[in-house]
């Protein structure tokens, strides 16, 4: 059996991008229109799609140029349709049409279109910033765990945040089964890369071939 730094070594060598850096977004920044993109990644993400689905239509989004609360804002329900039919969402696009509006106009009416101010609002607080994530129509748990998952890379007072599928992938891989032991992992920096890096074998199902990799390391 492998060590556990080999194990966290194959694991970020492998699976180690963030899912906001896939999208295209740098959160280092933490500025407006990268925390909406991400936003509605996790709301895209909490539908029963794949992931790659969810990214792709994503993408697609950011590519329609629809990367600002105000400039979603100002297409029309057909329009969100047809982007999202045309990129894996064709069983959910009516729906996740709808719920990008609602989630637009919830953030520009709760936050004037910037996220941050719901980090102030949540003051380091894990639970209350969830509790503001759910108040979007369409983010549930998951979809906040995503987000916090993804958002904890610019949002350092919530860090160590693992959500439950990074933990049950942790757990396979005897790492730990919370975000405290994962923390003791990794230089803080790369964290958000070793969480996303757990979700991704997760969904690979290949947690055998990441302990197999490590013990040839």
């Amino acid at each position: 059996m492998p060590t556990k730094k080999q194990i966290v070594t194959v694991l970020l060598d492998r699976h180690g991008r963030t899912f906001a850096r896939e999208l295209g977004v740098e959160l280092a920044k933490n500025t407006p229109a990268p925390l909406y993109r991400l936003l509605c990644l996790a709301l895209l993400t909490s539908a029963p799609l794949s992931a790659e689905a969810a990214m792709r239509a994503c993408k697609a989004l950011g590519k329609a140029g629809w990367t600002t609360p105000a400039k979603m804002a100002d297409t029309t329900w057909e329009e969100r349709v047809k982007v999202l039919n045309e990129h894996g969402y064709a069983r959910y696009d009516e729906k996740t049409a709808r719920q990008l509006e609602a989630l637009t106009d919830h953030l520009q009416n709760r936050y004037a279109g910037d996220l941050r101010q719901l980090r102030a609002e949540a003051d380091g607080d894990v639970k209350k910033a969830r509790r503001l994530l759910k108040e979007f129509k369409g983010i549930g748990g998951v979809g906040a765990d995503i987000f916090l998952r993804e958002a904890q890379a610019c949002w350092h007072e919530f860090q160590p945040f693992a959500d439950k599928m990074a933990l049950k992938s942790s757990a396979k891989l005897k790492l730990g089964d919370d975000a405290s032991a994962l923390a003791k992992r990794v230089e803080a920096r790369d964290f958000p890369r070793l969480v996303a890096a757990l979700v991704r074998t997760q969904l690979a199902k290949d947690h055998q071939q990441i302990i197999d990799w490590a013990s040839k390391a």
